[in-house]
């Protein structure tokens, strides 16, 4: 049960992408069904699902829950590892459990034997491919219709201005164009589950006229809020579903984010959102901060060379990125000595503020986008390249390997240059123990029990509840219970 009003149950999806580099090895996605294999059946790291929680997107076999309360799967759109952190409720557990479930990707490549030739991404875009790829955040909000329907808009300024501390950074941009870009039969029929619930399909070129820019999504998104998000990506897509709802809450499933290397960034993205909700379950932001275009808005401060980042209001008045987050701030003040957890987001948002409108090409220690772009100017001027060179992609694209013995990350961590949440030692904990304080330290204690058995012949597993025979089902409801009294825990 929530005990007070800062408290909040949140948790991020991350989708990763996969390259093989020997032919011999097989398909990207021939990789990641020996790496699912693998964590689930010889190391044993979770309780695959016998059945299939979806038919298309999810068949049985596809993945399961882990001992860290996480769930790892492949998404069949696609085909990619897709990771679910635990329902958390502190900041330093999320980032623990996120980076933990990289690292079990990372070992099973290793046990595999397969590190030279398999590396896997946590970016947010193929750069020639023009695919983009979800970190898609959720966050427990009031489940009423002034919130869902009114009060959300106000986040789409906060949002859209967010990147000025969240973006990863990118080389380049894309535009979407919608000429002949209808599958064909045959199309449709090779790669059925790509086309389902497909109303609007577009096609991306290069835009030769971006060198760099703070997101990597934001040229890919095209609608505020929309349920059917393939080939329709939104800010926000809406969840009606119980998995999240209780006592009158419900999941808010962010769709605009990216996957951060850097924990700090990481921390204080979801740190400020969980913030910003609470303002507007309370009302606290003014409808006076609305944008008058935020999709315009999205893609103007993504790409701004001047780092002004300036945005429009409805009103038509102008105000800086660093201004309008001020504003939020300012507001979320009225929460500052609640608790330890507040008072360092309240804290690190004003800093980080503070340093963008100092200087931003001077926080890399703390800003994926800033450490990014100086990685690839350091290899281009020693290069001798311009910013048109394909080379510089793949500079983009190395600084998000999950790998720290091959990622650009983990290189300028190594030598102290990132500011640090936790250390390596809450990640290896965090491989194997769930969040204590969440339901899915219930959840975890069934996924061991399951793992127990010899042969276990019937379990199911979802967020809210375990099957553990055909007779056993424990309801978990709540996502702040722990469960561990119940019958069966």
């Amino acid at each position: 049960m929530r005990k007070h009003a800062d408290d909040r149950i949140f948790g991020v999806e991350t989708e990763f992408g996969c390259l093989v580099s020997d032919d011999a090895i097989g398909s990207p996605e021939a990789a990641v069904e020996a790496i699912k294999e693998y964590l689930f059946h010889d190391l044993r790291l979770g309780a695959i699902d016998l059945h299939a929680r979806d038919d298309v997107f999810e068949p049985a076999q596809s993945g399961g829950f882990l001992l860290n309360g996480a769930r790892l799967y492949i998404d069949a759109v696609g085909s990619h590892l897709e990771y679910a952190t635990a329902e958390c409720r502190n900041l330093e557990d999320i980032v623990a459990n996120d980076r933990a479930g990289q690292r079990q990707i990372v070992r099973a490549i290793h046990e595999l034997g397969l590190e030279e030739e398999v590396s896997v991404y946590n970016n947010s875009v193929d750069h020639f491919g023009g695919h983009t790829f979800g970190c898609h955040e959720n966050y427990l909000v009031r489940a009423d219709d002034d919130f869902l329907n009114t009060s959300v808009q106000m986040l789409y300024p906060f949002l859209v201005t967010r990147q000025i501390f969240a973006g990863v950074g990118r080389v380049g941009g894309h535009v979407l164009t919608a000429g002949g870009l209808r599958p064909s039969y045959q199309e449709v029929m090779d790669n059925p589950v790509d086309y389902i619930w497909v109303s609007h399909v577009y096609s991306v070129v290069p835009d030769d006229r971006v060198k760099f820019q703070l997101s990597q999504r934001s040229d890919h998104i095209i609608k505020t809020i929309a349920s059917r998000v393939r080939f329709n990506r939104a800010l926000i897509n809406p969840k009606w579903e119980h998995f999240y709802s209780h006592e009158g809450m419900t999941r808010l499933h962010l769709l605009f984010g990216e996957s951060n290397q850097n924990e700090f960034a990481y921390a204080l993205k979801i740190g400020t959102t969980m913030v910003v909700l609470r303002l507007l379950e309370e009302h606290r932001v003014p409808y006076s901060m609305s944008l008058a275009q935020p999709l315009t808005a999205l893609r103007d401060v993504s790409r701004d060379p001047t780092y002004r980042w300036e945005v429009t209001l409805a009103d038509g008045k102008k105000i800086g990125s660093i201004e309008l987050q001020r504003r939020y701030l300012e507001w979320a003040q009225a929460y500052r000595g609640e608790s330890k957890q507040i008072d360092w987001i309240l804290d690190n948002w004003e800093e980080v503020l503070d340093g963008l409108e100092n200087d931003p090409l001077a926080m890399g220690d703390r800003i994926d986008w800033v450490a990014k772009r100086a990685i690839v100017e350091q290899y281009r001027e020693a290069e001798g390249l311009d910013w048109g060179d394909d080379a510089l992609h793949s500079v983009d694209l190395e600084y998000h390997n999950i790998d720290p013995e091959k990622s650009l990350f983990y290189a300028i961590q190594d030598m102290g240059q990132t500011k640090r949440v936790i250390d390596d030692v809450a990640i290896i904990a965090a491989m194997t123990d769930p969040p204590q304080n969440t339901r899915a330290k219930g959840r975890a204690k069934l996924v061991e029990q399951v793992l127990a058995r010899k042969t276990p012949r019937f379990y199911l597993f979802d967020w809210n509840g375990v099957a553990l025979d055909r007779h056993t089902y424990v309801e978990m409801p709540d996502p702040f219970e722990t469960y561990e009294s119940v019958p069966g825990v």
